[in-house]
């Protein structure tokens, strides 16, 4: 079970839920807030599916869109990748667009990327390189929806887990003798610029985007991204540590390229299932960060 990531208001954490988002304990809050508090939360947890959305943004495309009291997210149907996720404020962090020749300003944007040219190019949003999936609907309720995708060869599959505060990815197959990484190619804030930044779970400091990383992030492996006009980052976990490298470059300027389990064009990881979960939370604070992503692993693991 996948414990989401939480808005910092008056300390909340996470007891005994059933499922993600059923109830807060508000520690060092008055009654009558924390009974008020406990109760937005409730009305507020609702995760909802549109399955035959459109994303406009990407030119169009079909997409399941769901609606979670932090973000919408659209899961572009063909490629089963995630093609916009968009804050509150309706800054969209991926920003994919399918035009050709876009690269960087569209196209190659995305999570989770993760397939590329290991029979076929798999769970990337639908560009002209990539190879279509069949996607299905496998659970739906207030808390969580689950979409399953397979890779139209059979090779391939994979689910999503969409929570109230965030989604977690799961590769669920893979070929014999073929790797994959985890990507997340996109807009911190709703469009890249060189003085947003990054920290990871070793580097407690905001780093510009023009600031490289390589090599692996110890345990727990965790990496945010911020905008400087926001309290807010958008924030990616792998929940089973390795010692594979991990690497962020920004590319051209114009998105972000971070993958777990990534050096140059090479592809390490080579087992499932593993879990990606990646979600928005409301604060820049790396301490804050950190614990919101040990509820999530915690969570997971039970």
């Amino acid at each position: 079970m996948d414990t989401p990531f939480l808005p910092l208001v008056l300390a909340a954490t996470l007891v005994d839920a059933q499922d993600p988002g059923d109830r807060l304990q508000l520690s060092g809050a008055p009654k009558e807030i924390a009974d008020s508090a406990t109760t937005r939360s409730t009305k507020r947890a609702e995760v909802t599916l549109i399955e035959n959305a459109v994303d406009e943004s990407a030119g169009g495309l079909a997409c399941y869109q769901i609606t979670t009291p932090t973000a919408d997210w659209f899961l572009e149907k063909s490629g089963a990748g995630l093609s916009s996720l968009i804050d509150r404020d309706g800054n969209d962090w991926i920003n994919f667009h399918p035009r050709p020749g876009s690269g960087a300003e569209g196209e190659y944007r995305g999570f989770p990327n993760a397939v590329h040219r290991q029979a076929g190019n798999y769970f990337h949003p639908r560009n002209q390189a990539t190879d279509p999936a069949t996607t299905t609907v496998a659970h739906r309720s207030p808390k969580r929806v689950t979409i399953t995708a397979q890779s139209n060869n059979g090779k391939w599959a994979c689910s999503y887990d969409f929570y109230a505060t965030h989604c977690t990815f799961t590769m669920t197959k893979l070929p014999d003798a073929m790797k994959y990484w985890v990507l997340y190619e996109g807009t911190p804030g709703g469009q890249y610029d060189d003085s947003d930044w990054w920290m990871a779970s070793t580097q407690d400091q905001p780093l510009p985007l023009t600031q490289q990383h390589s090599g692996d992030i110890d345990g727990p492996e965790w990496i945010a991204f911020g905008d400087r006009r926001l309290n807010r980052v958008l924030a990616m976990l792998h929940h089973e540590d390795d010692g594979h490298p991990d690497n962020f470059y920004q590319m051209q300027h114009k998105m972000t390229v971070f993958g777990f389990g990534r050096a140059g064009l090479k592809k390490f990881l080579d087992n499932v299932p593993q879990r990606f979960s990646i979600g928005l939370i409301e604060s820049s604070n790396h301490a804050a960060i950190g614990s919101q992503l040990d509820n999530v692993w915690r969570g997971d693991s039970r």
